[in-house]
C-alpha cells in the first residue's frame, strides 16, 4: 500500500501522521510542489523488454515532457544489490527533477523539507515527481523488487549533489 508518513525532524520514530489515500498523498504532497498520482496499469507482457516497457506508458510520458526515460529494475537476487541501494541512501538533491514511475514493485523516497520528513511509499502504478532542488533519499529495501521508469528534464540526466546531512540513517527505512 502507497503511504505518506510525515515527521518531525527530532522525532524520527514517531510520524505526527500517516495517509494512505490516494487523494490525501497527493494534496499534502502538492503543498510542497510534489507530484504523486497513480497511473491506470497498461497491458504488459511477461518478460517484455525495456523498450517495450517504455513503449506502454509513452503517452503518460510524453505528457510529462521529460526528454528522457530509462527503465532501472532491481530484484532481491541482482548480484550488486547492496552497493546499488547503498548508492541511494544518502541525502541528495538535484538540478532536475527526480521523476520515478513504478512498473512494478515497491521503493521508499524520503523528502526533507524544512523543519519535517516525508516518507514516502510508492508501489506498482506510482508516480512521484520529486522537484529539482529538493533534498531527499531513497531505499529500495535490503531485498529490493521494482521496476521503474526514471525520467529526465535533460538528455545527460541528473547527477546528485550529496548534502552530507546524516538524516537518512536516523529515518526509518524501506524495511523497518
Amino acid at each position: 500500500m502507497s503511504y505518506v508518513a510525515v515527521y518531525p525532524v527530532a522525532s524520527p520514530d514517531t510520524p505526527n501522521k500517516v495517509l494512505t489515500h490516494l487523494d490525501d498523498i497527493a494534496a499534502t504532497l502538492a503543498e510542497h510542489g510534489v507530484r504523486f498520482e497513480r497511473w491506470l496499469p497498461a497491458p504488459i507482457e511477461q518478460g517484455a523488454s525495456d523498450a517495450q516497457l517504455i513503449a506502454a506508458y509513452q503517452a503518460q510520458i510524453d505528457a510529462l515532457g521529460y526528454a528522457r526515460v530509462e527503465v532501472l529494475s532491481v530484484t532481491g537476487d541482482a548480484v550488486q544489490k547492496d552497493e546499488l541501494r547503498a548508492q541511494f541512501l544518502d541525502e541528495r538533491r538535484y538540478s532536475e527533477d527526480d521523476a520515478r514511475f513504478f512498473i512494478a514493485g515497491q521503493g521508499l523516497f524520503t523528502l526533507h523539507i524544512g523543519d519535517y520528513v516525508y516518507a514516502v511509499r510508492c508501489e506498482k502504478n506510482d508516480l512521484l515527481v520529486v522537484p529539482a532542488g529538493m533534498a531527499h533519499w531513497f531505499d529500495m529495501g535490503e531485498n529490493p523488487h521494482f521496476v521503474a521508469l526514471r525520467l529526465f528534464n535533460t538528455a545527460q540526466g541528473w547527477v546528485p549533489e550529496l548534502t552530507g546531512d546524516e538524516i537518512a540513517r536516523r529515518f526509518p527505512g524501506l524495511d523497518d
